[in-house]
């Protein structure tokens, strides 16, 4: 049967971040499955209301805007007349979503992304939010979809859906199989980067905003600093973090080993995983949940190195696919480079392992297929199947 459903997020290209990328491949995919999809999102930066491959985007004046939190009044008239509100969280100030889904008697899915974890003053209003309104929305939802169970069991929002656990399920993350593919780098873009046939490269993709100080850049640079000259970074990303992760790096005498290259166009972006021998995310804590940028790289075939963290581990096959290392020791993760960087073999065969997961687990129209499943169960009021998923540590 043909649905008609809300996404609503907090952040939505053409601004970078996690949820918004898959709140986008979410009602993508959806559309292809001939479903009438509405996005909802913030006002800023693009038209207020647009059509992309079929799914209607519109975005909403906020009242207030507290970072990447905005407050959409605007949302309980536009959420009137769907089959599914589907609310990607957490995003603070959208828990009117919850109070419109419940007006118009609608069914609430939510994709919990992460844990938000801040520090200071903003820390304490996120934590008396978290226990109030963002308690009632997770509670109020028919369903709440962590991109993993690993992460779902250690998250502080397992204390708030005590008593809901038949309502909580998994879909994990997913990604473009056709666009990100295997490939040679750029000969040129090889040789400004890495010019000696004996150079490898590690890449880092990451926001350098303070709302992604968890993303671990120094303890790449410091493990970097620790290995030999050969080895070169690249890192893909903007903010305004990036002059202090620069003259990080001047301290440490990685001026002429790492290339800040910035923000990148999305059809660039495969190019930069095709040039690296590894790709790292050295998330330090629980802010990151899943990895994106791990199933991009798998997909062009490079191995990767993540922080053993709940959600993320999930995607990595330890020794199979790529290594995990403790968040936050550069030291290790030193040891893991220069492990997966001195072994040209095992890093193809790893790369190979790495596409063929992606293929087969994690491509965005399998993940659209169990979403679209999810819903049909909600509305039906019965369980929702079960799905596979591929585990880290299978």
């Amino acid at each position: 049967m043909s649905m008609r459903i809300a996404h609503v997020s907090a952040t939505f290209p053409p601004y970078r971040g996690g949820t918004g990328n898959v709140c986008l491949h979410n009602a993508l995919a959806l559309a292809r499955r001939g479903h009438e999809v509405h996005v909802f999102t913030a006002a800023g930066g693009a038209p207020a209301r647009e059509e992309r491959d079929g799914v209607v985007v519109r975005r909403l004046r906020p009242l207030l805007r507290v970072g990447n939190a905005p407050v959409l009044p605007g949302l309980l008239g536009a959420l009137r007349g769907f089959d599914i509100v589907h609310l990607h969280y957490p995003f603070f100030g959208g828990e009117i979503s919850a109070l419109a889904a419940a007006l118009g008697r609608t069914p609430l899915v939510i994709t919990y992304h992460q844990d938000v974890l801040l520090r200071g003053a903003i820390g304490l209003a996120e934590r008396a939010l978290r226990h109030t309104s963002g308690r009632v929305a997770l509670r109020s939802a028919a369903r709440v979809l962590f991109t993993s169970r690993d992460y779902a069991r250690a998250s502080y929002a397992r204390g708030l859906l005590r008593g809901r656990d038949q309502r909580v399920g998994e879909l994990p993350n997913g990604v473009d199989i056709d666009f990100f593919t295997p490939g040679v780098a750029s000969a040129v873009q090889r040789a400004g980067i890495a010019p000696q046939s004996g150079d490898r490269v590690a890449l880092l993709v990451a926001g350098l905003d303070h709302a992604h100080y968890f993303k671990g850049v120094p303890v790449f640079l410091q493990a970097l600093a620790g290995l030999p000259r050969h080895i070169k970074g690249v890192i893909v990303g903007d903010g305004d973090m990036r002059a202090e992760y620069g003259a990080l790096a001047g301290r440490l005498r990685l001026d002429t080993r790492v290339l800040f290259a910035g923000r990148v166009a999305d059809d660039e972006l495969p190019g930069y995983y095709r040039l690296a021998d590894v790709t790292v995310l050295p998330s330090t804590t629980m802010g990151e949940a899943f990895g994106l940028v791990l199933l991009e790289s798998m997909a062009c075939a490079t191995p990767v190195i993540a922080s053993d963290l709940p959600g993320v581990r999930t995607v990595v096959s330890h020794g199979r696919d790529g290594l995990l290392a403790p968040p936050g020791d550069a030291a290790a993760l030193s040891r893991a480079l220069a492990r997966i960087l001195g072994d040209e073999r095992r890093r193809q065969a790893m790369g190979q392992a790495g596409r063929i997961k992606a293929v087969t687990y994690y491509d965005w129209n399998t993940i659209g297929a169990r979403l679209e499943d999810e819903y049909v169960a909600v509305l039906a009021r019965r369980p929702a199947p079960a799905g596979v998923y591929a585990r880290g540590d299978e």
